[in-house]
């Protein structure tokens, strides 16, 4: 197996919940608070035998998310000394995910002084009526505020995300939320489609009509509005919904989509790894359960799922094509012996001039059924 030089950490723990999010979190608040700094000390033990156990002999990408990773407060500092205390570990970009609400200055002085040189904050919108009707905590002064604070202590390296399609939102709201964001200074923007998830509330809300959520076509228009604003100032559509400015593409993301392998740690956290020679892998996934982890914060402990040559290529091809280049095709043809083309090649001269990211279950349904014809 390939090294990975790239670590994603779940911090599953929130200090409320939105009604749309199926992330596996606990409240900090009663019970959950105790498993607090237990989960600090398992995920530091479980990424040092990690370590040890695929041979990383670097690690250039780090991405701490959940959850509300900025719930962890002075714990963080912490985590980011015990990060920093491996070897090999010198990460080029090292982002951690934060709720406005939770970024205060205490907050960012231990992530600037833990090496932490990215931070992506959720907004996902600055219109109350929408905010209040998905459970969103605080307002858009709060917002503003936090937002400003964040700017300051990241200039040049502040990514926000927000949602299209939420109760309340139209055109004119999202492009809003779009110039109030973009006044306050990312470089980087995730522009998602809300998606209503089997068992959150807000699928309860919807299936009872306590909340109302605007129609197919709606939702559409509103996140290709938000799309053609982010584009008028001069932002790039590198992935099916991030956008960002010259040079600030997210790293640790973009190895995902490449699929070149990267080491999970955290409950419900996953890591892959790659056999570049095989053309094959081994995914590691956490059960979504603080307490197990806590007890057993080893891949030993994590569901195995072997990748083999047939299940890497869909997954390479998956997720290449979520990014506006494609997959790596030297890697790609490294890695399978054969190349996109001659693997798809049908259906890439079908979609030529089409805009394959914003159609892409209908592109690679059309490439997999390529692939079968062929036999691969």
């Amino acid at each position: 197996m390939n090294a990975p030089d790239s670590l994603y950490i779940h911090v599953p723990f929130c200090a409320s919940f939105c009604d749309y999010c199926d992330f596996y979190s606990l409240e900090t608040n009663g019970a959950a608070g105790g498993f607090i700094d237990a989960f600090v000390n398992a995920v530091i033990a479980d990424i040092k035998r990690q370590i040890e156990l695929f041979s990383v002999r670097k690690l250039s990408y780090v991405y701490i998310g959940g959850g509300t990773p900025s719930v962890l407060g002075r714990r963080m500092g912490k985590l980011l000394h015990a990060l920093n205390a491996f070897k090999g570990f010198s990460p080029v970009e090292f982002t951690v995910e934060a709720n406005p609400e939770t970024a205060d200055e205490e907050f960012l002085d231990l992530c600037l002084q833990g090496g932490v040189n990215r931070l992506s904050l959720g907004v996902q919108s600055f219109h109350e009526p929408s905010r209040r009707a998905v459970n969103r905590v605080g307002d858009a002064r709060m917002l503003e505020r936090r937002l400003a604070l964040c700017s300051r202590y990241f200039p040049g390296a502040l990514s926000a995300d927000l949602i299209t399609g939420l109760p309340y939102q139209t055109e004119k709201t999202v492009i809003e939320d779009i110039k109030r964001l973009l006044a306050l200074g990312p470089v980087h923007v995730s522009l998602y489609s809300l998606c209503v998830e089997s068992g959150t509330p807000l699928a309860e809300k919807v299936k009872t009509k306590a909340v109302v959520l605007p129609g197919a076509d709606s939702a559409d228009a509103m996140w290709l509005s938000g799309r053609d604003a982010l584009l008028k100032e001069g932002f790039c559509h590198y992935e099916v919904s991030n956008f960002s400015l010259d040079g600030k593409r997210c790293l640790h993301n973009t190895g995902y989509w490449q699929m070149r392998g990267w080491l999970g740690a955290g409950p419900s956290a996953s890591g892959t790894v790659i056999d570049e020679e095989a053309g094959t892998g081994k995914r590691f996934t956490f059960a979504p359960d603080v307490g197990g982890y806590v007890k057993a914060p080893s891949v030993g402990a994590a569901a195995l799922e072997e990748l083999d040559r047939r299940a890497l290529m869909r997954e390479s091809l998956l997720m290449g094509f979520r990014c506006a280049e494609g997959p790596d095709g030297q890697r790609f043809k490294a890695r399978f012996g054969r190349s996109i083309e001659e693997c798809i090649g049908q259906t890439i001269s079908r979609w030529k001039g089409r805009d394959t990211m914003l159609f892409l279950n209908s592109f690679l349904s059309e490439a997999f059924g390529e692939i079968e014809e062929k036999g691969l």
